[in-house]
């Protein structure tokens, strides 16, 4: 007797929705998880499906179907783009899945696979659901109150540094949550900012894609896979959307608003720092030129320790100590870029170290022996120092002019 949808997925989290004439089988599923691949599979062989539906958006399946994509990325156009924390925290994002599938032999998002297999064996549409992973950490960046983004920080690089061990009965137990809400678990607690962009934001995102799939009239049953963490708010906002898809699609879709003074406050602090060099020298040369030292020692000091932090190279921690003082000064131009372009110069990045970008990193130490992922860390972490050089620098002014 052949087993019907219910008996195949009872031991998974799950709902079985109705949307006008298209039934939606929602599976919950853990993202690396040999019993989560193996019923996926089953059920794509077994039932009868017209479609697919996976939470993963396009970048995120490119990463998946083509794993050496980074290996022939541009380094320096990355640095030069801003696109190097992005890098860096997709890269984080993925060592923590990484590192279970190592220690259990099971390829991380092996049920979307297992999905996008059955799909092509099946030869039924495949629909990538969820938003794009970039537009996720922007809004949520732009989220959360400026206090609590070094918690972020220190969250991504939790995943990296922590060698605990998981029992794989534990990994079952990640159905209860989601990817990006365990690497962030106790900010996604705490803040509802965090969790409403990481959680709810794709919960809403992923409902109205299959609201539009099941309106289209095309399908009659669908399948969707989806961490289980989804599962309950993507169900409850199917029931619950009023507005038309589209627009509920495209009003995610929207990157975040700049606002404005983040971009005004560098030259609101390069102003008042002149202007304290200025008064420091109107008032005596020597406080004026101590002001300068103080500065440069200061600022090119911080900078040159986020680099060798990083174990830059010693000419980049030179140019990083030299470098810092005069970008601080010019919002226009970074001491990240500026290190980050020499270290790419001294060690040029070879074949291999892209090619094992995405293994180094699942691993504290690969960060630093890997040439790719050393070279984001120079930028970022001088980065990091230069600007708390910066006000440690611009405090240290000021108190030559207040008698400090």
């Amino acid at each position: 007797m052949t087993p019907n949808v219910e008996d195949l997925i009872a031991s998974e989290p799950h709902r079985v929705l109705q949307l006008g004439d298209t039934e939606v089988v929602l599976l919950g599923t853990a993202h690396v998880s040999r019993a989560s691949a193996d019923r996926v599979r089953s059920l794509i062989d077994t039932e009868s499906f017209d479609a697919v539906a996976i939470e993963l958006c396009e970048s995120r399946q490119r990463a998946m179907l083509d794993p050496d994509a980074l290996g022939r990325m541009d380094l320096f156009s990355v640095i030069r783009q801003g696109q190097a924390p992005m890098i860096a925290a997709s890269l984080a994002l993925g060592a923590y899945q990484q590192r279970l599938a190592e220690q259990y032999g099971i390829e991380p998002g092996a049920e979307m696979r297992a999905a996008m297999d059955g799909a092509l064996d099946q030869g039924v549409p495949l629909a990538l659901i969820d938003r794009d992973l970039g537009l996720t950490l922007r809004r949520t960046y732009r989220a959360v109150p400026w206090w609590q983004r070094m918690g972020l920080v220190g969250g991504l690089l939790g995943s990296v540094l922590s060698r605990e061990k998981i029992d794989e009965s534990e990994i079952e137990r990640l159905k209860e949550g989601d990817m990006l809400e365990n690497t962030f678990s106790e900010f996604a607690e705490q803040s509802e900012a965090l969790y409403g962009t990481l959680i709810h934001e794709r919960d809403l995102y992923m409902a109205a894609h299959l609201r539009r799939m099941a309106a289209s009239g095309e399908h009659r049953r669908i399948l969707a896979v989806v961490g289980a963490g989804h599962l309950a708010g993507i169900a409850e906002q199917i029931g619950q959307q009023q507005r038309p898809p589209d627009e509920i699609l495209d009003e995610l879709d929207q990157a975040p608003p700049k606002a404005r003074w983040p971009k005004v406050i560098p030259w609101v602090v390069v102003g008042v720092i002149l202007t304290g060099f200025v008064i420091g020298f109107l008032r005596n040369p020597d406080i004026g030129i101590q002001m300068i030292i103080d500065w440069v020692v200061i600022n090119g000091g911080l900078a040159a320790v986020g680099a060798a932090i990083a174990l830059a190279h010693p000419l980049t921690l030179l140019t990083a100590a030299l470098a810092a003082p005069l970008t601080s000064l010019n919002p226009t131009i970074g001491v990240g870029f500026v290190a980050a372009a020499a270290e790419i110069f001294l060690r040029k990045p070879r074949v291999s170290d892209f090619a094992r970008l995405r293994q180094d990193t699942t691993h504290a130490r690969g960060w630093w022996h890997n040439r790719v992922s050393r070279v984001l860390l120079v930028f970022l972490l001088t980065t990091l120092g230069s600007a708390a050089g910066t006000y440690i620098g611009g405090a240290r002014v000021f108190s030559h002019l207040f008698g400090g």
